[in-house]
């Protein structure tokens, strides 16, 4: 019995835009990287400048915000083909998070 392997070769052409495919997407992650270590310097600085709790509490949930999208588009890949479904579900689930949320914050204040 032998066993038939297909080795396929790619042409110059095909390895080529491989190559500048993933040099892009390295490129794209580093800076988004760089991004978000931004992001935490900004949100360190605040607090440490002794700035007011009621304007370092949004500050610090709007970068966290970002930072969690950024982190789902580029280094969980969410921007590629075929994640629609767990990409849907992911924000569902984050909605009804937020629902429940508000509405504990709405029992809390009001009762």
């Amino acid at each position: 019995m032998s066993h038939d392997a297909q080795v396929y070769v790619k042409s110059e052409t095909e390895f080529n835009y491989i190559k500048q495919k993933r040099r892009k997407d390295m490129r794209g992650q580093i800076t988004t990287f760089a991004i978000m270590i931004f992001f935490t310097l900004i949100a360190f600085t605040a607090v440490a400048a002794d700035f007011s709790k009621y304007l370092i509490a949004p500050v610090i949930l709007l970068l966290a915000v970002v930072q969690v999208i950024l982190q789902l588009f580029y280094f969980m890949h969410m921007s590629e083909k075929n994640h629609n479904v767990p990409m849907y579900f992911l924000f569902v689930g984050a909605f009804f998070g937020f629902i429940t949320i508000l509405t504990f914050l709405t029992i809390i204040w009001w009762g």
